[in-house]
């Protein structure tokens, strides 16, 4: 009997333990398959550095990115509900208090956000949510290690800088189309 009873009360601790509030983990891997959402997966040799000279900042900076995830939502005059109702759903996912306000331009219907998840100087991931009602949105999600903000500004310096495998970044492209 105490066997059963103790069984019972792991298997509930383990139940309840489980976090079921939404993440952007989660929308990025329920939403990869829909076609109304492109999503791509960028690893760190997008940026080729072969033929660069880096500073030990730039250096710093690449080694603590790890990759990015894009997942964007065209939208067009048939699908503005589920075009509001995805928006709605990015917004309460971020407004969970792990992803932390950097910045944001535009307003609350249109515009953008940049947000961070960890502390100033050991950031684990860093997320650009952009919208627009006649184009769509797009989540962008910068994962590492130990990031902090001048990285990621070294790595945009980078990027202008190096060699970018635009290969990586075609599924992009169709949202760039009219």
């Amino acid at each position: 009997m105490k066997r059963y009873l103790f069984i019972g009360l792991v298997s509930a601790l383990l139940l309840a333990g489980c976090e079921q509030k939404p993440s952007l983990q989660k929308y990025f891997v329920e939403n990869t398959e829909n076609k109304e959402f492109v999503a791509v997966d960028i690893a760190p040799s997008f940026i080729n550095v072969d033929k660069v000279t880096l500073t030990g900042e730039e250096k710093a900076a690449l080694e603590s990115f790890k990759k990015i995830n894009v997942l964007a939502f065209k939208a067009d005059s048939t699908n503005q509900k589920e075009f509001d109702a995805e928006r709605t759903k990015i917004s309460t996912i971020l407004k969970d208090k792990s992803y932390q306000e950097l910045m944001k331009v535009g307003s609350g219907k249109e515009g953008g956000a940049i947000y961070f998840v960890g502390e100033d100087e050991h950031i684990e991931e860093f997320v650009l949510f952009a919208n627009k009602k006649e184009n769509g949105f797009a989540v962008v999600r910068v994962l590492g290690e130990d990031m902090n903000p001048t990285h990621v500004m070294n790595l945009m310096s980078l990027m202008q800088k190096a060699n970018v495998d635009m290969e990586q970044l075609k599924p992009l492209q169709a949202l760039m189309q009219p």
